[in-house]
């Protein structure tokens, strides 16, 4: 009986239909047939067959006009609400149409002539273009385009009037410089791709656009110096956002994670950032920019750790100051990994590697608690990480005010309680500093979820095991690649030219050529007349 159910159960799941692609296709690919009409000669045919595209679509606007007085040829002006300019409609298309061309009589004109007179001379609007079909007419009205329709012709015109609300250019949160630029991306496309234009004013700068989602369509951008970055990059580039399907692209994030190469990685294979000068200083390294649109985000492609781990300022300052300042950033980063591992390991199993008068303090600090020094770096860890999460997600000042206040109070509770020890509130606090001078956000989390493990290592195997975690994560930075290039670039493999921008970074006049690992088409970026003075 029991075998019988079991094949029974297994036919129904068999039977059961799953999703395929065809399921998942967009509307303007398969539902209804009325989107892959082509326009029809008659108007009122063409304004059936949009009214049963929008159905139910009540921002979308339909502007019926007659060219050339009350006997002219009749008209269709389509456009979605919020999303065009409406200065524009009025001005250069309206009033162009219906008052500024009283000449432009149908009766005058041969036939089938006039829907090129209207193209050519009677709208004002820079960028117009045929369209043929209704598939076509539906996005450039979703994308904020209005399609205008003429009796007897079988074509529209499609005019660009976009003209929806957007954020402006404004300083970057999240990648504040002392010495900078202080204009970031936004959410819109031809507003980020006009910031990196004016950074380099060169034809070479190329631009290919693609429309990701099936139900989405949004725009992304792929940006590279031709004669500069290496074409077999670009290739690859192309052909993983290509490959791409799925039915919204909401952020770059969604492409980050659809075109990276090792998923399970906690390490991002891909740099992110909202500033200009860095995407297009990335630009003349060699490297390949991905530009979203409706997110400030763009994608540096490739990226190393070692790429992760500078900041725009660093070439803004002199060689000395930046070589100080990433010295430091390189030493906060050790710490905020391996400071409460080590501090565990030594407690618990090499108590007599710590000076004896430290040793002792932290032995009366620890005297009396009820927890082995793991748990007690858990539970201090966590609370970080919750006042961290939580002075995120509030208000700019008052999370500043959560954080610091909140610290203050919990640690000095957790010790006059006698939960944890004065010494680990003060490892805590060191490492949270410490985490703190990583430039970016993607390489902090990273370090923030190794620390854990490098934690427990340390309470099973004490200094062995912190030795046998980072030997791990060393060996799994090894084997990562980043659209083939190593991530440990230019450390391993070993590119001693590279090293000038590494740790080290040497001065201008020294830095002649571009990175190696990208494989730069032109691998000069400084001429030889260029010398210290």
């Amino acid at each position: 009986m029991l075998r019988k159910s079991w094949f029974y159960l297994r036919r129904k799941k068999k039977a059961r239909p799953s999703p395929g692609k065809d399921q998942l296709a967009s509307p303007l690919v398969d539902e209804g047939k009325a989107i892959a009409l082509p326009f029809q000669r008659s108007l009122e045919a063409n304004l059936k067959i949009l009214q049963e595209i929008f159905s139910d679509c009540q921002d979308v606007v339909y502007r019926r006009m007659k060219i050339g007085g009350t006997g002219g040829l009749a008209a269709l002006l389509v456009y979605v609400d919020g999303l065009v300019d409406n200065e524009i409609i009025d001005t250069q298309i309206v009033k162009s149409l219906l008052l500024e061309a009283p000449q432009a009589t149908p009766a005058f004109t041969p036939d089938g002539k006039f829907f090129y007179q209207v193209r050519d001379s009677l709208l004002t609007v820079a960028n117009v273009r045929e369209i043929a079909n209704f598939r076509e007419a539906a996005f450039c009205i979703l994308s904020g385009f209005a399609l205008l329709i003429l009796e007897g012709s079988n074509k529209g015109l499609a005019l660009e009037v976009c003209g929806w609300e957007h954020r402006g250019v404004e300083e970057p949160q999240n990648e504040a410089v002392i010495r900078g630029p202080r204009d970031g991306f936004s959410e819109s496309f031809r507003t980020n791709t006009a910031l990196l234009r004016r950074r380099l004013r060169d034809p070479q700068l190329k631009l290919k656009t693609y429309f990701l989602g099936r139900r989405s369509q949004t725009a992304v951008g792929l940006l590279y110096l031709k004669g500069v970055v290496d074409p077999e990059l670009v290739a690859e580039v192309e052909r993983r956002l290509k490959n791409i399907d799925i039915d919204g692209i909401l952020d770059s994030g969604f492409i980050e994670q659809l075109i990276e190469d090792c998923w399970y990685s906690p390490f991002a294979q891909i740099q992110s950032t909202e500033r200009p000068d860095e995407a297009a200083a990335a630009l003349l390294e060699g490297r390949v920019i991905v530009l979203t649109d409706n997110t400030p985000f763009a994608l540096l492609i490739p990226a190393t750790f070692n790429s992760l781990m500078h900041s725009p300022e660093d070439f803004y300052h002199r060689w000395l100051i930046s070589f100080l300042i990433r010295s430091l950033r390189f030493l906060g980063t050790v710490l905020a990994l391996i400071l409460p591992s080590l501090y565990i390991a030594m407690v618990s199993f090499s108590p007599e590697m710590i000076p004896t008068s430290l040793a002792i303090s932290i032995g009366a600090g620890r005297e009396g608690l009820p927890f082995p020094s793991i748990v007690e770096a858990l539970i201090m860890e966590v609370v970080l990480e919750l006042l961290r999460e939580a002075g995120i997600r509030l208000p700019g000042p008052l999370g500043q005010t959560l954080g610091v206040v909140g610290a203050l109070i919990l640690g000095q509770a957790a010790v006059q309680a006698n939960i944890v020890s004065s010494a680990m509130v003060i490892v805590v606090a060191l490492t949270a500093i410490s985490g703190f001078v990583a430039p970016r956000f993607d390489a902090a989390i990273a370090l923030r979820i190794l620390r854990f493990f490098l934690m427990v290592m340390a309470a099973f195997l004490g200094l062995y095991g912190i030795i046998l975690g980072l030997m791990l994560i060393l060996a799994h930075l090894a084997s990562l690649k980043s659209f083939g290039v190593p991530y440990l670039q230019p450390w391993a493999p070993l590119r001693v030219p590279d090293l000038k921008d590494s740790v080290y970074r040497a001065a201008f006049f020294k830095q002649r050529w571009r990175p190696f690992y990208l494989k730069p088409r032109e691998v000069k970026r400084i001429g030889d007349r260029v010398k210290k003075n």
